[in-house]
């Protein structure tokens, strides 16, 4: 995301079945860093069972050792997309798509504070509680995981 102070970056943990953000975290520079906290946040959120699968593209900060040992000191198998295959990280890569497309097209962020504040709305206020998904029946990602927390009771 293109600041008036520089770039921004966000990464985010999406968990597949339902399209709830669970994880994220923005920073100015692409590293390691920036994808363990987008994953610790995930992590607090979720406290996922043993044995749950994270799915990732191949980019060098989830080749890290310091994220896949991360990944597998929390119980976690990585699985990491073919080279050069975009449909294997398909969802994610449709979250970046509707973000550009939705918010960061109309918007000029003077700081990357502006920025990270943006996205933030975006992403807890409109995107996990509002923007509905035909691929969940078109519900929100909570209503979507509320509705199946009653189907499930």
């Amino acid at each position: 995301v293109w600041t008036a102070e520089g770039w921004l970056y966000p990464a985010v943990v999406l968990d597949v079945f339902s399209r709830l953000i669970i994880g994220w975290s923005m920073n100015r520079r692409m590293t390691d860093e920036l994808v363990i906290a987008a994953f610790r946040n995930a992590l607090v959120r979720r406290r996922p069972a043993p044995g749950f699968v994270f799915h990732t593209d191949r980019g060098s900060q989830y080749c890290s050792k310091r994220f896949r040992a991360l990944v597998t000191g929390s119980g976690g198998m990585q699985s990491m997309s073919a080279s050069g295959c975009c449909y294997d990280n398909a969802i994610t890569e449709s979250f970046f798509g509707t973000l550009k497309r939705e918010l960061i097209h109309h918007c000029s962020f003077m700081t990357r504070q502006q920025a990270q504040s943006q996205i933030f709305r975006y992403i807890e206020v409109f995107y996990n509680r509002k923007r509905i998904h035909s691929a969940i029946g078109y519900l929100s990602p909570e209503q979507f995981e509320q509705e199946q927390f009653k189907m499930a009771a």
